[in-house]
This record gives C-alpha cells, sequence and structure tokens, in this order.
C-alpha cells in the first residue's frame, strides 16, 4: 500500500510542475535572453547523452583511430554540418562506423 501512495504522491507532484508552467505561460513572459540561452540545452543535452558511449570502448576512454565510433561521429558531425540532411548524415555515418568496425 505504502508503495503506490508513493506512486501516486510523485504523480501528482509530477502533474502540478507541468501544470504551473502552463498555467504561468499567460501571465509571465521569458525575458530575450533566457530564450536564446534555451535554444542550446537540446544540443547540449544530447551531446551529453551521446559523448561518452562514443568516447569509451570496453569501459576504457579511447581517443584514437581504432575507435570506430568516434571515427564514424566525427564523419557524421562533418556531413551534418556541411549538408544538413539528416537521412545522409546517418546513412554515411552508420556506414563509415559498420566499416571500420568490420574490419576489426
Amino acid at each position: 500500500m505504502n508503495l503506490w501512495l508513493l506512486f501516486l504522491l510523485l504523480g501528482g507532484i509530477t502533474l502540478v510542475q507541468r501544470l504551473s508552467f502552463i498555467l504561468w505561460s499567460e501571465r509571465w513572459t521569458m525575458p530575450p535572453w533566457l530564450g536564446q540561452g534555451l535554444r542550446y540545452v537540446p544540443v547540449a543535452v544530447l551531446s551529453a547523452l551521446i559523448l561518452p558511449s562514443i568516447m569509451r570502448v570496453d569501459g576504457a576512454l579511447t581517443l584514437s583511430l581504432f575507435n570506430p565510433k568516434l571515427i564514424g561521429a566525427v564523419v557524421a558531425v562533418c556531413v551534418a554540418w556541411r549538408t544538413n540532411n539528416v537521412l545522409l548524415t546517418i546513412i554515411l555515418g552508420m556506414a563509415i562506423f559498420w566499416g571500420i568496425e568490420s574490419f576489426q
């Protein structure tokens, strides 16, 4: 019973937190500097989630040409920067990764 009460309490807290932003949005306007700073949040979060898995091989930090994930990621970043094509970025990054991985 205590576990269900905990679930309901945490669900209620989450609902109140999310609902508060919806209710305050009509009364409060975001300053321009905050809006500009929030533009970089998705890139920062995605980098923080992906980079550790790219930089580690067998639990050790590997920044060399023997890390196929790192080489595939560098190629993908270059393709994305030059073309702005998501599908081409995924295809080329994965092709480089799989190509190098198959030769090791």
